[in-house]
């Protein structure tokens, strides 16, 4: 069964959202302050999380960064309807996706099963050789979600893996921001939405801790990201 950690302070809240993905076959355990929080992820470990913003003690953000710290577990992220800066700080600390509250139960089952697919390992055919997916330096292995560059292992979020999937896949060409968003997040680009925006930028500084030239991923003003394959296709 997939094992899940709600926090959140509301209780009553979380015992109505235990009770709806509890009847769609998730275990769910609870927490209800950072602190008790971050008990809880050093004693057990979880499928995914569902973090509410606003927790006393140690707020959601530092809950977190503690947590990215050590793992990169898939994070729904719960923010305030409306408040954008929560949703972008969030997505640039690590959060693989948010939901506004209040939520639909149903949207919030939906999310929690993208972002689990997101993180999870590829299904293979039993091929002796499993799909590698290279350029620019650059290494995917979908079967088991891991990335490197040169060697190096880039600690990608499941989301970030996605989207940089789709981004090596097209090498050399630009993708839009509303194929990025449908593909990789499962939902359509709306208006204002910075989730690629915010996730190719964390796919960035990751690849240029590991060296990787800042321009290696380009936006295209109006168009989309492109994955350059040479140095002379950055502007």
């Amino acid at each position: 069964m997939t094992k899940l950690l709600l926090i959140d302070d509301d209780r009553e809240l979380c015992q109505l959202l235990n009770e709806y993905l509890d009847a769609e076959g998730f275990t769910v355990d609870m927490a209800h302050d950072g602190e008790q929080a971050l008990a809880r992820l050093d004693s057990q470990s979880f499928d995914a999380i569902i973090l509410d913003v606003m927790l006393p003690i140690l707020n959601g953000f530092d809950v977190l960064k503690r947590l990215r710290q050590s793992c990169q577990t898939p994070v729904l992220m719960l923010t305030a309807k409306g408040d954008t800066i929560d949703r972008v700080v969030g997505l640039e600390i690590g959060a693989d996706d948010y939901l506004a509250k209040p939520c639909d139960p149903r949207e919030l089952v939906a999310r929690v099963r993208a972002v689990l697919r997101r993180s999870s390992p590829a299904k293979t055919s039993g091929s002796a050789n499993p799909e590698r997916l290279s350029a620019r330096d650059i290494v995917l292995h979908p079967a088991s979600r891991s990335a490197l560059w040169r060697d190096k292992e880039l600690p990608l979020t499941g989301t970030e893996f996605s989207v940089l999937e789709l981004l090596v896949r097209a090498a050399g060409q630009v993708v839009s921001k509303d194929h990025l968003t449908e593909e990789a997040l499962n939902r359509k680009l709306t208006p204002y939405d910075r989730s690629i925006d915010v996730h190719v930028s964390n796919i960035r500084k990751k690849l240029t801790q590991a060296g990787a030239d800042k321009e290696l991923i380009i936006n295209v003003r109006g168009a989309g990201y492109m994955l350059t394959l040479s140095d002379e296709q950055a502007p």
